[in-house]
C-alpha cells in the first residue's frame, strides 16, 4: 500500500514539474540559457517545478526502500500517461492516435504491475 502511495506522489510530482517547466518556458520563449539561469529565482513557476522535482526525487528514494527497482521504474512510468493528458487538456497540444496508443500501452503495463 505504501509503495503505491509513493508511486502516486512520484507520478503527480513529475507530471507537475514537467507541466510547470513547460508553462514557464512558453511564457519566456525568447530567453537564453544565461538569462534563464540568472532569473531563476524571479520565476515562481520555475521554482515550483524545482520543488516538484525534489518531491519526486525523494519519493523515489523512499520507494526504493520499500520496493524493488523492477517494480519502481515501470510503475512510475505512469507519469507518461498523466503528462499526455495534461499536454492535451491543459497545454492544448495536439496529441495524435499514435501517442494515445503509447499512453494506453504504458497504462496497461502499470495495471499489470498492480495484479
Amino acid at each position: 500500500m505504501i509503495a503505491w502511495l509513493l508511486v502516486a506522489a512520484i507520478v503527480t510530482a513529475t507530471a507537475g514539474a514537467d507541466l510547470l517547466q513547460t508553462l514557464e518556458m512558453k511564457r519566456h520563449s525568447g530567453a537564453s540559457v544565461s538569462s534563464t539561469a540568472a532569473a531563476v529565482f524571479r520565476r515562481p513557476l520555475l521554482l515550483a517545478a524545482i520543488g516538484c522535482m525534489a518531491v519526486s526525487f525523494f519519493s523515489f528514494m523512499a520507494l526504493l526502500r520499500v520496493a524493488d527497482l523492477s517494480f519502481a521504474v515501470p510503475a512510475t512510468a505512469a507519469s507518461f500517461v498523466l503528462e499526455t493528458l495534461l499536454a492535451k487538456y491543459v497545454l492544448r497540444e495536439r496529441v495524435d492516435a499514435r501517442r494515445w496508443f503509447g499512453a494506453v500501452l504504458v497504462a496497461a503495463g502499470v495495471a499489470l504491475l498492480a495484479l
